[in-house]
This record gives C-alpha cells, sequence and structure tokens, in this order.
C-alpha cells in the first residue's frame, strides 16, 4: 500500500534525487570534474576506484556550480560567459570610447600627448577591424583614468622575450619581429600572460590576452597590477557589472562620459 505524502510533492523531490543521481553517474563517467570531485566509487569489486569523498568545500550561497574545469570560475559563480559578456560590453562601448580618446588627443598635456601616440599608430593601420579598436582602447583605458603602467604592459622583439619577465608579478608580454618601442601592436607574434616571473598563456591579441589574464585574476583571487587599479575596476564594474559598490571619481566619470 503506498504511503500518503504529508506535502503531496514529497513523491516528485525524490523521483528527482534519484534522476539526479543518474545524470551524475552519466557525466562522471565522460570525465565531468564538476561531479567527479564529490563522490568515490571504490568497493570490493572495484579497489582500483576512488574512495569515497569527504568534507568536500560546498558552494557559497551566492555561487551556481562547485569546482568547475578550470579556468571557468566566473561561470561557475556568476553563471554567464566571460568572453561573451566581456566582449560584448566592451564592443558596445567602442564607439563611444574611441570618440573620447580622440576627443582627449586633441588637448594639450601628457594625456593628450600619450593618446595622439596610439592614435596616431592606430590610424596608420590597413585594416581597422573590431580587434585593432579592442586594442586601441584596451591600451588606452589607463591613460584615459589617469593609471599608471608600472611594468603591465611590456613588449620586446622575439629574439629574447624571457629577459622581460623576471620581475613580472602580473603582465602582459608583447612578442614582435620589429619596432618594439611602438606605443602600441595591432600584428604582434604573440602577447603572453605573465604571472609570477612566468608565460602561464600565449595568444594571437592583446584583447585576448587581457581577458584571460582578468579570469586568472577572478579565479585566483590576485590583486589588481600596481597601477591599473582603476582600469581593472573600470573592466569589473562597468564593462560586467560584478558589483554594485560605489565607483572611484575617475571611473564614475568615464562611465558617466560613455552614457
Amino acid at each position: 500500500m503506498a504511503t500518503v505524502s504529508d506535502t503531496g510533492w514529497n513523491g516528485w523531490k525524490t523521483s528527482i534525487k534519484f534522476k539526479m543521481g543518474n545524470l551524475r553517474n552519466k557525466m562522471r563517467k565522460i570525465g565531468c570534474l564538476e561531479v567527479a570531485v564529490n563522490a568515490g566509487k571504490r568497493s570490493q569489486g572495484h579497489p582500483e576506484n576512488e574512495p569515497s569523498h569527504s568534507k568536500i568545500k560546498k558552494p557559497r550561497r551566492s555561487e551556481v556550480n562547485y569546482l568547475p574545469n578550470f579556468p571557468q570560475e566566473y561561470q561557475r559563480v556568476t553563471n554567464e560567459n566571460l568572453p561573451n559578456k566581456f566582449y560584448a560590453q566592451l564592443d558596445y562601448h567602442l564607439p563611444r570610447l574611441m570618440t573620447l580618446l580622440r576627443q582627449k588627443s586633441s588637448k594639450t598635456g601628457k594625456t593628450a600627448d600619450t593618446l595622439a601616440n596610439l592614435l596616431k599608430v592606430h590610424d596608420e593601420q590597413e585594416l581597422h577591424d573590431v580587434n585593432s579598436r579592442r586594442t586601441t582602447v584596451i591600451r588606452g583605458l589607463p591613460v584615459l583614468l589617469r593609471d599608471k603602467d608600472l611594468g603591465f604592459f611590456r613588449t620586446t622583439l622575439i629574439d629574447n622575450p624571457e629577459v622581460l619577465t623576471e620581475d613580472a608579478s602580473v603582465a602582459l608580454l608583447t612578442v614582435v619581429h620589429e619596432n618594439a618601442a611602438a606605443p602600441i601592436h595591432y600584428d604582434p607574434v604573440r602577447v603572453s600572460v605573465v604571472l609570477e616571473n612566468e608565460m602561464v598563456t600565449t595568444h594571437s591579441q592583446l584583447p585576448e590576452a587581457f581577458l584571460v589574464l582578468f579570469g586568472f585574476m577572478y579565479a585566483l583571487h590576485l590583486k589588481y597590477p600596481k597601477g591599473l587599479a582603476k582600469t581593472f575596476e573600470f573592466v569589473q564594474k562597468v564593462l560586467l557589472g560584478m558589483d554594485d559598490g560605489k565607483l572611484s571619481p575617475s571611473v564614475q566619470t568615464l562611465k558617466n562620459e560613455l552614457m
């Protein structure tokens, strides 16, 4: 004789628990780390399997999943795809940001001169596509926000790139065939993410390397690069909308100018 549910939905709850258990078993068999970390199946018949796991860290209330395939920490916490959101928001603001760069480059002073040099190289390019505009804006943001690039953006010739990573706790290293002294490069050999003096990943363009570095910093809880706090605050709070807290005056001003 079937028991009567006190709430009316106990049967559905039990059914869903069994379905989710079957789903986790299938995902575990295909190597999904999100579920493999939480259970072991060692037994007398299968002594070679992982032991049962205990004391596993549970997700915080705001987190969606726990321990996905690295480095998807941002997506785990926010349930959003970092590259998709970053590029969508950056591209949405590109026209206005490029306009601001040109407006401020027409004034006088060190900031104007730095922006003018960046835009001169930009305008000399034969191809003006979304990648070139992204690169210009990423290099121009610290100037707009009056940040200080204390060895974060580095450039070297292809012959000996390791020299410029010896004192780099956090940096982006652009490797080029020639003209390493130019303020910006649109066709590099590669752009490497440097953490603790080691090149950890390599990319074809600066925007991709910048995005991956931001992901690493978020996942590993690293401090923003010295001198570039406002630039990364803008990316985190304005572009990605990850924090509704108060903005610093410079970031608030730039946000207002984008509206």
